[in-house]
């Protein structure tokens, strides 16, 4: 017997968000004053993200033992990310070049000070360089105080590979100490799987919040800003979203075709994750979720908790598409004809910017004001022109979040079928067990 329909955290979510873009409507003053409930949700989904990436990285390299197959996985996953984000820009530029959002907005209505608090950061310098070297922490408890995901992946990396050579480092003191050290490499990898598994009871826990999140994000939103700022920019709004859904259809769809699985299940299968980033306008919210439910999919332990992770730095999908669109409006608003070389130009720096957007405070804001910054001095974008975007950017972080969470789970299946571990039988069992939530696990 199924369970009640008010238990569904599908339908839960939903009702939470339309309450809470009623209230914004109704009452501002109010939607605004329950901003505190998305904030105190998504710290507490933070607050998880770091042990959970550790522990899951660390079990699956030291429970693989063989380094070599990590630094596989590792580099199949770079080049996937690089090649698909770099897709994800060129079709942003192709939508805006063809539709042409910016053109005939007015722009004598912004106030260039709406975006000085929201580029304060973009204003530090951050080259690449300085992003890569930010990656080493400063600590070994850094990372886990900060939350940086990638410092976490980075020291999750080495605790792993540390215990997975524990038997060969040891074995150059005899057959004796080699056995031990693979007694003890069992043991600590089976803990390690324990811990893991009290982390993602503890991310079930959380998740019955997630309803109270999505309507303080949505209160506050609409309450905020009003149903006006989305008419003004309705146009770039729908261009972004329209090209994020060919995006997901066409480029991850043939993804998906080519390791046989069907984008619609999928989709239904992370539907409670989409849902989840919908109201809160974070993918990180959905993150923990999506490692053990792409584990369940049949994507082995050990792929997702190396490839969802860094996903999120390095295959934005949605963040990519974002920022391409976005720079384009601007130039089309202020009148500023691009040549394609300047395109190619903007391509080439939103490829090294863009990677950096899921650890930089403001995310794909952020990242579009640095963009526009380093493209000034041969483009003549105007930075000012952010200020078009202050009052749609939540509204549209929704779409690029959501385009990220997708990605990466795809990102997760497309290495998995590379490293010919991808169950396709597993896939199919995993959305039909999610479809009846009498037989899911856990």
């Amino acid at each position: 017997m199924p369970p009640p329909l008010y238990k569904n955290l599908t339908l839960q979510v939903l009702t939470a968000v339309a309450i809470g873009i009623l209230i914004g409507m109704l009452w501002p003053d109010v939607g605004i004053a329950l901003e505190p409930l998305t904030k105190g949700f998504i710290k507490l989904v933070k607050f998880i993200i770091a042990p959970v990436i550790f522990l899951t990285i660390v079990g699956g390299i030291a429970g693989m033992g063989d380094l070599k197959r990590v630094g596989r996985v590792g580099l199949k996953a770079l080049i996937y990310f690089e090649v698909v984000t770099t897709i994800a820009l060129a079709i942003g530029l192709v939508i805006a070049n063809v539709l042409r959002p910016g053109a005939g907005v007015d722009i004598t209505h912004i106030n260039p000070d709406d975006v000085k608090t929201a580029t304060a950061y973009a204003a530090k310098s951050h080259t690449f360089t300085e992003w890569l070297l930010g990656i080493i922490p400063d600590s070994a408890l850094g990372p886990f105080v900060g939350g940086d995901a990638l410092q976490v992946l980075f020291v999750g990396v080495l605790v792993g590979a540390a215990i997975a050579t524990m038997p060969a480092a040891a074995a150059l003191s005899g057959e004796k100490a080699a056995a031990h050290a693979v007694e003890t490499r069992d043991w600590i990898v089976d803990r390690v799987h324990r811990l893991t598994e009290v982390m993602f009871r503890i991310v079930a826990m959380i998740m019955r919040l997630a309803p109270i999140g999505a309507m303080g994000a949505m209160a506050a939103t609409v309450g905020r800003n009003g149903p006006t700022v989305l008419l003004s920019l309705a146009k770039l709004m729908g261009c972004v979203y329209a090209t994020m859904v060919l995006f997901i259809i066409l480029v991850l769809g043939s993804v998906l075709r080519i390791c046989g699985v069907s984008l619609w299940r999928y989709l239904v299968y992370i539907k409670h994750e989409i849902l989840l980033v919908l109201g809160t306008s974070s993918s990180e919210s959905a993150l923990p979720r999506m490692i053990v439910k792409m584990q369940a999919a049949g994507c082995g332990r050990d792929v997702p908790g190396l490839v969802i992770p860094a996903g999120y730095s390095f295959n934005l999908d949605g963040t990519s598409i974002y920022l391409s669109m976005a720079v384009l409006f601007i130039a089309q608003a202020y009148g500023v004809e691009l040549t394609i070389w300047h395109q190619i130009e903007i391509l080439a720096v939103l490829l090294l910017t863009s990677k950096g957007a899921a650890a930089v405070t403001g995310g794909g804001f952020i990242t579009l004001s640095a963009t526009l910054g380093a493209a000034h001095s041969t483009s003549k974008l105007p930075v000012e022109g952010l200020a078009l975007l202050v009052g749609v950017d939540r509204f549209m972080s929704e779409a690029r979040a959501i385009t990220n969470l997708i990605g990466n789970g795809v990102a997760a299946i497309a290495i998995s079928k590379m490293e010919r571990e991808f169950d396709p039988i597993q896939f199919r069992a995993a959305c039909d067990a999610d479809s009846h939530p009498n037989t899911r696990p856990g």
